[in-house]
């Protein structure tokens, strides 16, 4: 008798509290309920089903001069062991994304290497091609740099009001980062925290706000503290997003990792705005990891010479559920800000656990959390800022009905690039 599924995952926990089977064809969900005739059966007792999450900021290095950090094999299996199942790539890579051939060569090897679903963005500068990079499948454009950061230069206002024009006419979505920076000696996190500030955050979101072309669509990138979070609301239509490092790390709360593992642009901010920008969860639209790995001997030199920025991709859904399990946040509330709403921004589909939707999920122990380690993570950055605190990961995560992670072990799957809307395939490919 042949099979009416592919896969079923049997006993499930949905978020509403029922127990059911999923049953999987196709890169689909085709039924939730009893379960239908599968090739394969997967008993998922006590385990608790999501929908695969979307960061919709990651770096994920790579190319010929970045691989030793990390590459589209380790960065993706780090995402699918943390629950994401799409992510989407920054164009500041080395060489940075700004025309169509560079374009469709990060695509490529994207292509080849990744484990899971992936977008990549174009970078927006003088130089840039922005209609090319739109026509050879971006996502979206940006982080499009305000401010110099980690292998991005900042773009002049009169470059960045012609490319805001641009990318208006193509009906598409810039993100930004927004700083101003004060000059001075980098020597410690508060340092850091001081040439850094989250006015300046807020100076530059308004500058930037300024220049916006009639219809534009907007997102500020990881906003640090309220006072930029707030000026964000006061902007529309523009979004904004957080990153796990601003909720969970401070200048005097970040466990007993040096202070260089905690150094990213913004900066981690004092213990008083991380606790206020928490009570600000349910205005936050989108939570994003923000991952920018470098080794364990890059940051463990001197603060002034360390680099700036944090993997992230594999602990940021797990960090939260634990805050879910503990009674702090709703898990509603962290589904939209971690599947459904940056799906929506970004024009692409995510899983509703209901027939129909992409079988896209990541499957959770019930009320059970583990203690993070760099020796458990998938990074090849080999360290993390979150040592010793809690975090719940998932024992299974499918990409389009895939099984592309369970328990320690990866599988890849083919179609797995999501381009943007205004692709149009070369007569070479």
């Amino acid at each position: 008798m042949s099979s009416d599924a592919e896969i079923a995952l049997e006993n499930v926990l949905l978020p509403g509290g029922r127990v059911a089977d999923i049953s999987l064809a196709g890169g689909k969900i085709i039924h939730v309920g009893a379960g239908r005739r599968a090739d394969r059966t997967i008993d998922c007792s006590g385990l608790l089903c999501l929908p695969g999450a979307v960061d919709m900021h990651v770096h994920m290095r790579g190319g010929e001069t970045q691989g030793y950090k990390e590459d589209w094999v380790t960065g993706s299996q780090s995402a699918l062991a943390g629950g994401v199942t799409t992510v989407v790539d920054q164009p500041n890579t080395v060489p940075s994304l700004t025309t169509a051939a560079a374009f469709r060569g990060r695509v490529a090897e994207a292509t080849r290497d990744a484990y899971c679903r992936f977008g990549i963005n174009g970078y927006v500068s003088g130089e840039s091609d922005i209609t090319g990079l739109w026509e050879a499948g971006a996502l979206a454009f940006g982080e499009t740099f305000a401010a110099a950061s980690s292998y991005g230069s900042a773009v002049t206002p009169d470059e960045l009001a012609k490319a805001f024009s641009v990318i208006a006419n193509l009906d598409a979505l810039v993100t930004l980062h927004c700083e101003d920076v004060i000059p001075g000696d980098d020597t410690s996190l508060t340092a850091h925290e001081f040439l850094r500030p989250d006015a300046g955050e807020k100076t530059c979101m308004e500058m930037l706000a300024a220049r916006f072309s009639p219809g534009l669509s907007a997102h500020f990138c990881h906003l640090s503290s309220p006072l930029s979070a707030e000026a964000a609301m006061m902007a529309p239509p523009a979004t904004f997003e957080v990153m796990p490092h601003h909720l969970f790390l401070s200048i005097e709360e970040h466990g007993t990792v040096p202070e260089g593992y905690c150094k990213v642009n913004p900066p981690v901010r004092h213990e008083a705005t991380r606790k206020a920008l928490w009570e600000m969860w349910d205005a936050i639209p989108v939570i994003a990891s923000d991952h920018a790995p470098h080794t364990v001997g890059e940051k463990s030199q001197s603060f002034s010479a360390v680099p700036s920025g944090i993997p992230g991709v594999e602990t940021m859904v797990p960090l939260l559920l634990a805050q879910v399990y503990r009674g702090r946040i709703a898990l509603t509330s962290l589904l939209e800000k971690v599947v459904y709403t940056p799906a929506h921004l970004l024009g692409i589909h995510a899983s509703t656990l209901l027939p129909g939707s992409p079988a896209d999920l990541a499957l959770y122990p019930q009320q059970e959390t583990e203690t993070i380690t760099a020796d458990t993570l998938h990074s090849r950055a080999g360290w993390t800022p979150y040592e010793g605190m809690q975090g719940v990961f998932p024992q299974i995560t499918c990409v389009g009905g895939h099984i592309s992670y369970m328990r320690n072990e990866f599988s890849q799957a083919d179609g797995l690039w999501i381009p943007g809307r205004g692709y149009k395939a070369s007569e070479t490919e």
